[in-house]
């Protein structure tokens, strides 16, 4: 009889393994521990008391359960393992947080730092909704159109397996938009304002690189005359995208690309397909349009319908006939799709063009559609306080006791992680000695 020894690969996986069981075992008996007494016993209640895994998503606990597989096996780039690893520890009170204490009562409230990743489903959405005010702010009072450039699914590959190829979709989008508008008048050099947003996802999570690009129904040219345009040449569009990307991929790759791009003009004689066809986004619109497809997350966790340590099943609307569809794939399959669309660090899915552009001094001339007095008020909707009042109907920081304000008490940060019992035994036994009415010159 022979033996047969593991590889080292496989010994370092089992190794990790055992590391993580432990880890979470000692951290989940931790912070289950029961109501500290020393609280007890000085009469403070709490309004949030948890564990962390009891607050996790959906999302996280998949991750969690399988974070050392899909290292071991998919071999993640760098920006996947730092996304997944944000997204796993947000909300995790053991990496910091604010502490807010009742003047009245004395009830204690601690809020955990989240984690401001892309990738996570609710930070991605907090981003998305930030984007999209911020946005508001650069467009114009003019109609604008929503034109969608896709491009042959032969070319597709091309792009997962070099990213970088992905600025040409945004170069050649750029390019056909301002050739459109420069046709009209070749003196006057009439430029539009257009936001390009890059997905690289469809809705059942595959690879699809495809540019979703906002553009005003309408340019200035160089004597500052605004020309409006509500014709859009889809021959033109569509012929230009095709040749534009196409010439932009052969010299980035070089002559092997020749046999691919010989074939992509035979199989696809009418162009790449671009949706441009008019749409209701107009100005009193345009903020809730663009936030429909603006840096959205991958997907949100009500269409993950189960999860079962071995699958993941999800749902969504099919593209073509909006026919519902479920799918139950693999649980490293799930996570493979999810982490292919997180762009690598510093690269840009949102780009401004035209009198968008930063560059561009003659658009603060036109009038904007909102003016920069308000730009405060807007703005501080979306703070985490007033969102949630917004949006459930409910003050977070309202003391559910006596209803007074609760006032921010200690920031903790950069700290050793602990659980969350310790810091609220830490911030008691600090300001233990404090009577209500001192609570209410807290910083």
């Amino acid at each position: 009889m022979t033996l047969s020894f593991p590889s080292m690969d496989m010994v370092l996986w089992l190794n990790n393994r055992m590391k993580k069981k432990k880890r979470n075992k000692k951290v989940s008996s931790t912070l289950q521990l029961p109501y500290p007494s020393i609280l007890r016993g000085l009469g403070v209640t709490f309004c949030v008391f948890f564990p962390h895994n009891s607050l996790m998503n959906i999302l996280q606990k998949i991750f969690t359960d399988h974070f050392e597989e899909m290292l071991y096996i998919q071999h993640p780039r760098d920006s996947v393992i730092e996304n997944v690893e944000k997204m796993i520890h947000c909300g995790d009170p053991s990496f910091g947080g604010a502490m807010y204490a009742c003047p009245s009562c004395r009830n204690f409230k601690f809020v955990p730092f989240r984690c401001h990743s892309r990738f996570c489903p609710s930070c991605g959405n907090m981003y998305a909704i930030d984007r999209t005010t911020s946005m508001s702010f650069k467009i114009i009072n003019v109609q604008h159109r929503h034109c969608v450039f896709t491009i042959a699914r032969e070319l597709r590959p091309l792009f997962l397996s070099d990213r970088s190829l992905l600025n040409c979709l945004f170069s050649s989008v750029n390019s056909v938009v301002s050739r459109m508008f420069h046709k009209d008048n070749k003196s006057e050099l009439f430029t539009p304002g257009f936001i390009c947003v890059l997905h690289t996802f469809g809705r059942d999570l595959k690879w699809n690189p495809h540019i979703h690009c906002l553009v005003s129904e309408g340019g200035v040219g160089n004597s500052l005359r605004w020309r409006h345009k509500k014709h859009f040449n889809y021959k033109l569009l569509r012929d230009s995208f095709q040749t534009a990307l196409l010439n932009e991929l052969h010299s980035k790759i070089g002559d092997s690309f020749k046999k691919l791009k010989a074939s992509v003009y035979a199989d696809h004689k009418n162009g790449f397909y671009v949706r441009a066809m008019p749409n209701k986004c107009n100005p009193s619109q345009v903020i809730k349009y663009i936030g429909r497809y603006l840096g959205r997350p991958v997907i949100a966790t009500s269409r993950i319908d189960s999860y079962d340590g071995e699958s993941v099943t999800f749902h969504y609307n099919r593209h073509e006939d909006e026919k519902l569809v479920t799918e139950t794939i693999p649980v490293l399959d799930f996570m493979a799709r999810l982490t292919q669309h997180i762009p690598e660090k510093h690269f840009k899915m949102i780009r401004y063009y035209g009198i968008y552009a930063r560059h561009r001094k003659s658009d603060r001339y036109l009038h904007r559609a909102i003016s920069r007095d308000k730009h405060k008020i807007f703005l501080s909707f979306n703070r985490w306080r007033d969102s949630i009042l917004l949006s459930f109907g409910y003050d977070p920081l309202k003391c559910p006791s006596c209803g007074t304000p609760m006032l921010f008490l200690e920031l903790y940060f950069n700290h050793k992680p602990v659980p969350l019992h310790e810091l609220y035994e830490r911030t008691m036994r600090k300001h233990r000695c404090r009577s209500p009415a001192s609570f209410s010159s807290l910083p």
